[in-house]
């Protein structure tokens, strides 16, 4: 019985499937390599010391997955596919709509007709919305704030309904956070296309100069020094977290929501600082207006995850900085051979 990673070359994808083969389990990836490269899973392969297959395709093409439920004995999917962009999907609503849920329903579909009814949904803490009441809970109001999240949060909705519908179906939820970092081995992390949409790859691109500076988006928020405090996670912290969350649905019916995070914020200059000690560079800098829609602080209350996964979070900030500086110092350019 095999482990089906839909979405397995992208960058929570690929340290996952290492956490999962050295644990033991087989797995099957499918990708569409539209945000990952084949490269990144060449490196999961030597990392692991285990082969497994690879099929490229896309989860919209309903025969091409069929045929791969066909080929293998499929005993859960971890379901990591999709467009996560938040600026791309103000701008592209309906490609985001398409790509994100018509594929859920299709990977679902084709879940149901090979009886197979175990899964772990990578979804976000984008789905809260704007609230301020910190930390955030699972049973906090959701209110998605624009269409990247609002798919995450209709997603969320629609595997509830099909758990609830079917007693045999066992679904875990994993909102994110803010995954940094990467392998300690310096050979994955995050490889963004472009411009990076998130804060530590947009350091450390700056401090490998690829990038001239950081924006910082908004110093007078009422925090302790003025700029934006969010919840960073590392990612193979992360990873482990979809390793217990699978484990955990083995063994229950239903569907059920978990926070990832370390319960504990950082700020934007906290960071930059952080990341100038793990890379002794120096990180420039520029205070720019606030993006709509911002908050202040946000980070989780990962408790239920702590208590009913048995999963904590265990690296720190300055492990997340240097894994993440490893990696780019040793890989400037991405997964490029």
């Amino acid at each position: 019985m095999a482990i089906l990673i839909a979405g397995g070359a992208g960058y929570i994808g690929t340290h996952t499937c290492v956490e999962l083969l050295q644990a033991g389990y087989d797995i099957v990836v499918v990708d569409n390599f539209v945000n990952s490269q084949p490269e990144a899973l060449e490196r999961v392969r030597d990392i692991a010391g285990k082969d497994f297959p690879v099929y490229e395709l896309d989860l919209l093409s309903e025969k091409a997955l069929s045929d791969v439920f066909s080929r293998h004995q499929i005993e859960a999917v971890i379901h990591f596919a999709g467009l996560k962009a938040v600026g791309e999907s103000v701008a592209q609503p309906l490609r985001y709509y398409r790509t994100n849920i018509t594929s859920t329903l299709i990977l679902c579909e084709t879940m149901q007709k090979y009886r197979v009814r175990r899964l772990v949904f990578s979804s976000s803490a984008t789905v809260y919305g704007t609230t301020d009441r910190m930390p955030v809970a699972e049973s906090a109001q959701l209110g998605a704030m624009n269409p990247y999240g609002r798919t995450k949060q209709m997603i969320e909705e629609m595997l509830q309904d099909v758990a609830a519908a079917d007693p045999e179906w066992s679904i875990a939820i994993l909102r994110y956070f803010n995954p940094v970092g990467a392998h300690k081995s310096g050979r994955m992390g995050e490889n963004p296309n472009g411009i990076p949409n998130n804060l530590l790859p947009y350091i450390s691109q700056v401090a490998v100069g690829r990038l001239e500076q950081v924006g910082v988006f908004g110093n007078d928020y009422p925090t302790k020094d003025g700029t934006g405090v969010r919840d960073y996670i590392h990612v193979s912290d992360l990873a482990n977290g979809h390793v217990r969350a699978l484990a955990h649905i083995m063994t229950v019916k239903g569907s059920n929501v978990y926070n990832l995070g370390t319960g504990r914020g950082y700020s934007v200059l906290e960071m930059i600082a952080a990341f100038e000690q793990a890379s002794g560079q120096t990180i420039p800098y520029a205070i720019m207006d606030r993006r709509p829609g911002d908050i202040a602080v946000s980070y989780a209350d990962a408790s239920k995850a702590n208590n009913e996964l048995g999963w904590h979070a265990t690296r720190g900030l300055e492990e997340m900085c240097e894994d993440a500086w490893r990696w780019q110092r040793s890989n400037p350019e991405g997964y490029k051979k």
